[in-house]
């Protein structure tokens, strides 16, 4: 068996594989029915070496059954989850308040079947919230023990650069890493993001590299979309996403991989990124993923990848991006109709 590779988890002191294993699928509501099932594929990818699991308390049951899988094997899995995403109707379960967190915290915790989470992550961006009042909160985790180091996931560059600054002027606890959406079609945080995690020291573990199932190949142009998510996010079904994903087939064949080696093998081949999570929902898709975890692109199939969507640039926009207020309210976009002319 080929041995995985460690990267440096940014400044953290903390090795994890290059390959990271997702756990969204392994929601019994959403994914795999069978906690059982799961627990197995789990034990297998820590045993081929994979030691980084990620989850989020809105991923259903994933947590509790992540939590299970574990018992015994705690000590060996750099373990991370998440927080911010609505949990239930209650306005006040959601977001990156001090209130929240704290309570959210424990409830993570008690479902891990643990005393620490390795990584906590706000999962995405809380505009509501001053964060410096999420950074203070997340302070007091990391010295009372119950977390390691924190992290955010979909955060554009502007609100990386100012929580940096925020933490070196207040004296809080930074954030290490960024969990954004990074693959063969979504390349756009290659702009801004990645150059911003790298300045800061922070470590990248990249979210979606199979493209949300788009570069499996079991989607092709002309054909039914057989997909899980194909009546859930329009951006799998997109028709110009599905055509660039014909011609990274093509590049793949000719290149003498299967696609999902081909994604996931550009997905680690940038510097900046640490690890790729996937999240396989049968133990066959985690053995497609363990069987290309030797395989390295040469410079002349990036730079065809590179033809094909150019560096920093996004096919389509994934369904889950985040949207910033700007973008989301018409008030912030539109001044008042008396305020619109030049006269």
């Amino acid at each position: 068996m080929v041995r995985m590779q460690y990267r440096t988890l940014g400044r953290t002191g903390i090795k994890v594989s290059a390959y990271g294993l997702g756990a969204l699928m392994f929601a019994t509501s959403i994914g795999n029915s069978d906690p059982d099932d799961s627990a197995r594929i789990i034990h297998k990818a820590l045993d081929a070496g994979i030691n980084l699991i990620d989850t989020a308390d809105a991923y259903g049951d994933s947590e509790e059954v992540v939590g299970r899988a574990l018992k015994g094997r705690r000590d060996n899995v750099v373990l991370a989850t998440k927080v911010s995403r609505p949990i239930g109707d209650d306005p006040n379960q959601q977001g990156a308040s001090r209130r929240w967190i704290m309570t959210a915290v424990e409830n993570s915790l008690r479902r891990l079947r643990t005393d620490h989470i390795d990584l906590y992550q706000i999962h995405r961006p809380d505009p509501a919230t001053d964060v410096e009042e999420t950074l203070s909160a997340l302070s007091d985790l990391i010295h009372s023990g119950k977390v390691r180091a924190i992290g955010t996931s979909a955060m554009p560059a502007s609100d990386i650069v100012e929580a940096q600054w925020v933490a070196e002027r207040r004296g809080l606890e930074r954030f290490r890493t960024e969990q954004p959406p990074y693959s063969l079609l979504n390349r756009g945080i290659e702009r801004e993001v990645l150059p911003a995690a790298q300045r800061y020291g922070m470590g990248t573990l990249v979210w979606g590299p199979l493209g949300q199932g788009l570069l499996t190949g079991q989607v092709r142009k002309g054909r039914q979309n057989e997909l899980r998510r194909a009546g859930l996010l329009k951006h799998v079904n997109d028709e110009h996403r599905i055509e660039v994903v014909e011609r990274f087939i093509s590049l793949a064949r000719e290149a003498g991989l299967p696609l999902t080696h081909l994604a996931m093998a550009f997905a680690i081949a940038h510097p900046g990124v640490t690890s790729a999570i996937a999240g396989p929902r049968t133990m066959s898709h985690l053995d497609d993923l363990l069987a290309g975890v030797d395989v390295a692109l040469t410079d002349d199939i990036l730079d065809r990848i590179d033809a094909i969507v150019p560096p920093g640039t996004d096919v389509g926009v994934l369904d889950q991006a985040y949207v910033p207020p700007a973008l989301q309210q018409v008030s912030l976009r539109r001044r008042p109709l008396g305020e619109r002319t030049a006269a």
